[in-house]
Parts: C-alpha cells; sequence; structure tokens
C-alpha cells in the first residue's frame, strides 16, 4: 500500500492508535457509527414533525439539547471514566534518542484498514509523520521543531523532557481508580513528540493561533505600500488545512469534521433567522495528567470594505485553555468564550 503524508495528517493512514486489537477498535466505531444514526434519524424526524406544523426548528431548540448534552458531560467526573487512558503504551518510560528509533513500536503492526478508506485518530501516524520532517529536513525532529518555535517567537514551548528544568513546569493530576485526585504518573514522551511531547503556555498558543489567521487572511487584504508582511505561511496553504476532509469524523466536535491536523465546522446556515453555524477551526489535546484545546474563529471579512480598513490581519477570536488535569472536555467551553467575545465586537 502507499501511505502519503496527506493521509497520516488526517488520520486516513490506517495506522494504529493505542489499542492493538482491531476487532475492540471496530466494535466501537460500529458502535459510535449507530448512535449518530439513531440521533440523526431522531433529529430528521423531529425537523419533519415541525415542518409538518409550519414551524421551523428554532436556535433555542438546538442550544437547549447543546446545554443538556454539555451539562451531563460537565457532571461527569473528568477523568475518572475514560478507557483510553486504560492503554499501557499511554505510559511507556523508555527513552528513544530518534523519532525514527521510536517507530519500532508500531513498525510491525498490520494496518487497521486500506489507507484512505476509513478515519482513526492516530498519535502513531503523527509520530511516522514526523520521521518525514526528520529525514527531509536533514536533522533531528526536536531540533527542527524548537527553531521553527522560536521564529514563531514562542520562547516558553518546550519539550516535555523529564530531566530538562522547565522554569515554571505546572505538575500533572489525574484520578486514580478509587475517584481520588492524585498525581501524574511518570511517562517519557520521546516516542510521541509530534503527539503529544511539546510544553506550552497560553501566551505561546494565542502566538500560534495568530500566526495562523494572520497567515489565513493576509492574502484578502489589500497590501498597501508594502506595508503588509507576508504570514508564515501561504493564505493557500492555511485554508488548505482547514478545509474537511471526505471520510473523517471529529469525537470533539459533533458538526466538525476533520481536516489537516485540524477540526473544522464550515459556515452553514439552513433557516432564516435560526441558528447559524460559523466557520472555525480548533484541536484539543489529552495527554496523562492535562488537557488542552486551542480554538480559531476567524472574523468573516467584506471583501468590499477590506480596501478601507485602516487595520489588518488577524482579525478574529483565538481561546486556548491548558488544564493540568486529565479528560478534561474543553471544546465546548472555548467555543462558548469565542462566540461571547465575538458578539461583543460586532456590538462595537
Amino acid at each position: 500500500v502507499t501511505i502519503t503524508t496527506r493521509l497520516l495528517v488526517s488520520h486516513l493512514s490506517g495506522i494504529r492508535h493505542y489499542e492493538k486489537d482491531v476487532t475492540k477498535v471496530k466494535e466501537e466505531k460500529e458502535k459510535a457509527n449507530r448512535a449518530l444514526k439513531l440521533t440523526k434519524s431522531h433529529q430528521d424526524k423531529e425537523q419533519k414533525e415541525k415542518e409538518s406544523k409550519g414551524i421551523e426548528k428554532t436556535d433555542c431548540v438546538k442550544q437547549k439539547k447543546e446545554h443538556d448534552s454539555e451539562t451531563k458531560s460537565r457532571n461527569s467526573k473528568p477523568g475518572k471514566n475514560d478507557k483510553e487512558f486504560e492503554q499501557e503504551e499511554y505510559y511507556l518510560k523508555e527513552k528513544f534518542e530518534s523519532v525514527i528509533e521510536s517507530l519500532k513500536i508500531f513498525k510491525n503492526d498490520p494496518l487497521f484498514f486500506k489507507p484512505g478508506d476509513q478515519f482513526l485518530y492516530s498519535t502513531y501516524g503523527f509520530t511516522l509523520l514526523s520521521a518525514v520532517v526528520e529525514r527531509a529536513s536533514g536533522q533531528k525532529f526536536t531540533d527542527y521543531m524548537l527553531k521553527m518555535f522560536r521564529d514563531l517567537d514562542m520562547p516558553s514551548t518546550v519539550l516535555d523532557d523529564n530531566e530538562a528544568m522547565v522554569y515554571n513546569r505546572a505538575r500533572c493530576y489525574i484520578y486514580n481508580k478509587k475517584g481520588r485526585l492524585v498525581n501524574a504518573p511518570y511517562v517519557d514522551n520521546s516516542y510521541k513528540w509530534a503527539g503529544g511531547g511539546f510544553l506550552s503556555s497560553v501566551g505561546d498558543l494565542l502566538k500560534f493561533g495568530n500566526v495562523l489567521l494572520y497567515s489565513y487572511q493576509a492574502g484578502q487584504f489589500k497590501n498597501r505600500n508594502g506595508k503588509l508582511l507576508p504570514g508564515y505561511l501561504k493564505p493557500g496553504t492555511v485554508a488548505m488545512m482547514w478545509t474537511p476532509v471526505p471520510k473523517t469524523e471529529v469525537s470533539w466536535d459533533r458538526d466538525g469534521k476533520y481536516a489537516m491536523a485540524w477540526a473544522v465546522v464550515e459556515k452553514n446556515q439552513q433557516y432564516g433567522c435560526c441558528r447559524q453555524q460559523r466557520h472555525y477551526a480548533s484541536h484539543t489535546g489529552g495527554a496523562v495528567g492535562a488537557s488542552s484545546v486551542l480554538l480559531i474563529l476567524p472574523e468573516e471579512l467584506d471583501p468590499e470594505a477590506l480596501g478601507t480598513w485602516p487595520v489588518a490581519p488577524p482579525r478574529g477570536v483565538i481561546v486556548t485553555i491548558i488544564c493540568n488535569m486529565q479528560s478534561v472536555s474543553l471544546n465546548s467551553t472555548a467555543l462558548k468564550i469565542a462566540r461571547e467575545f465575538d458578539k461583543e465586537k460586532r456590538a462595537q
């Protein structure tokens, strides 16, 4: 088979995640698909009933359902029922000198499906992707990334190396089997630098979000007298990264699809005066003893007014949350915050 970098970055490669049993993975996916179909059929039935009465389904009904589901997830204790963190490979303590060396963990394992056929979130897919970067750049992946973080002005973003003295490094926590809060166990992240091996701060992640948003919007603004500097990435590159890829899915946002290393929700509105779905990109992070999210909500720009605006990109709202607690759901909270700030900006 052929596995491309595009398949890797969209989790369509067929490479396993932490679960080694393909039967268990398929059972979980089938269960999730059945639940999704039941939810969709129920929503379609409700919609038809509303339409037959001549009443459109309003935003209030939708918001109530979202609120109920969010309340349910909020009331469940974080980190207590997360089966994924029961996988042994989350707690590896072996030190790998390079990402190419760490490929030995999964390189002889069978693919779970033909590349391109199905979506399966895979940290090891990103380990392979980092090995590609290592070979293509001719330098260690970690050196390559740290230089990039320096260019992006992210001084607090470093390797999560246990031996290094990291200023203001937080302690991480988990719930044990008895439901008590305890210190997270020691792990060595050298087997998955690309998929969860960096430490950062909210300030650095906000800078990272601004870099991407600036790059995304820079091409839409008229460059007066060469004053507008180019973005770190080409506008078309970010647009491609934020374009949903077919056959993908997102566990933390039911409105989204996976793109290239980002979950993306596209702009959509089906009925007048009803629920509006804004375009935004986000990604959550989960590690032993920590949770995070970065969400980017671009401002909807008016092409006719861009030439007269005295302001430059980035235009929009960026929200990031980092929590030193395992299995905390943060995406819906970040989206609520982004919407509130966006609403305030539009009211001004």
